[in-house]
């Protein structure tokens, strides 16, 4: 098989095997007796709630997702909201979220589904805080180039829902949280920002977050970090009947391309499922090992293929259209410098690559000529954090729509053996 087509199956074999349709059945019980109501957030939490009827019938619940990511539920009702940037239509249903599960008793059950985009899509400023203003804190926090874990700790003690508060609410219900993780190292409490997860950080934590990423935060949000925090802290009763579990996560969608490379007829090398870092720091390194690799190869040795997830990030400079697996892509590219037996792959699996509607893109030796031959300099796109609009001028984008599930970043290097 030719190097991008292959790539480009690892990818969707990638997301395939994350699909809540295939994942979530093996980690449901019994549907309980009583009152059941089925609550969820993130791009994949429609998805969630199509399974969980297929397997229990029509629920009562509320599952917010993002716009374009909905799906068929005959009880459940689905939300669309924005993401990465909440809105309004977030905020609306959040706070009946909060206000069906206040109500419920102890013999009660609610199941929660949580996945990425849960941090933006579940939106309930705390007192003081405008919906403005907190759009303004997530749009500085996105440009900022802070990984995942320090922004949703900001972002917990900015809510009424995160930090474990959307299942202390929901208390003395008993509550199982099924997720999918988007964050490197699958701690439960950064998936989503934690809503159903008990936080230890304090305030004065979440303001050093804001100060080493040299966020300028409005002034009613600086003054709700200057007090106590709602965060529910381990160790409070109100979460002792809540059991979060994981059933989807990056490290499985990697072992199944791992798999399929192999049938291929690849050497896989697997750099870690949780890497993270300035997308182009990594391109860099990961690129210096694909030369190093491609400089060993003799004719008739097997491919290699480096393979990687986690969750870069972009620091924005400039003014262009572009996530971190793009850029990821673009500064791979010009580290290769056409590179006759390297060809790669970076994609987000939930389909969306920073705030575009694409995934990813695809890079090959010829990448640079491309470009260069419809007058784009690949140098200067990446400096304008242009990725994005570089890769769609040659044709190279990787666009998935909406892929209903979400385990984070997928990169992969391959590195073939040189012509005899």
């Amino acid at each position: 098989m030719t190097p991008l087509p292959l790539l480009r199956q690892l990818f969707d074999r990638a997301v395939e095997v994350a699909d809540p349709m295939r994942a979530l059945a093996g980690h449901l019980p019994e549907k309980p007796a009583g009152r059941v109501v089925v609550i969820g957030a993130g791009k994949a939490s429609a998805r969630m709630a199509e399974a969980v009827e297929s397997l229990w019938g029509p629920c009562e619940g509320l599952v917010i997702t993002r716009y374009g990511y909905g799906r068929p539920c005959k009880g459940i009702e689905i939300v669309e909201a924005a993401h990465p940037v909440p809105d309004a239509a977030g905020l609306a249903a959040t706070a009946r979220m909060l206000h069906l599960v206040e109500g419920l008793g102890e013999g009660d059950f609610v199941l929660a589904l949580i996945s990425g985009g849960a941090s933006a899509l579940l939106t309930a400023p705390r007192e003081g805080i405008s919906l403005a203003g907190k759009q303004a804190v997530n749009a500085a926090l996105l440009a900022s180039g802070a990984p995942i874990t320090a922004m949703n700790t900001l972002r917990k003690h900015l809510s009424r829902v995160k930090g474990g508060q959307l299942a202390a609410a929901a208390y003395p219900a008993r509550m199982l949280a099924l997720m999918i993780s988007d964050v490197p190292g699958d701690d439960p409490a950064f998936i989503g920002s934690g809503p159903t997860v008990a936080e230890p950080s304090t305030p004065a934590e979440a303001r050093a977050i804001a100060d080493r990423w040299g966020l300028d935060l409005p002034a009613a949000v600086a003054a709700v970090l200057a007090g106590p925090s709602p965060v529910v802290v381990p160790g409070d009763p109100r979460l002792s009947k809540v059991e979060n579990r994981l059933f989807a996560a990056p490290s499985q969608s990697l072992e199944a391309a791992r798999l399929m490379a192999e049938a291929a007829g690849c050497e896989v090398r697997l750099l870690g499922d949780a890497l993270e870092g300035e997308a182009r720091d990594v391109a860099a390194d990961q690129a210096a090992e694909a030369l190093r690799i491609a400089a060993e190869l003799r004719p008739g040795d097997s491919p290699v293929l480096l393979l990687s997830g986690g969750e870069l990030t972009v620091t924005r400079r400039g003014t262009g259209i572009g996530g971190p697996n793009a850029e990821f892509c673009l500064a791979l590219a010009l580290a290769l410098q056409g590179h006759p037996g390297i060809h790669a792959i970076a994609c987000d699996t939930d389909g969306v690559d920073g705030a575009a509607e694409v995934a990813g893109a695809l890079v090959s030796p010829d990448t640079l000529a491309l470009a260069r031959a419809k007058g784009i300099d690949p140098a200067t796109a990446l400096a304008a954090n242009d990725a994005h609009s570089f890769f769609g001028a040659i044709g190279a984008q990787v666009v998935t729509g909406p892929t209903l599930t979400n385990v984070n970043d997928f990169r992969a290097l391959l590195i073939s053996a040189p012509a005899t």
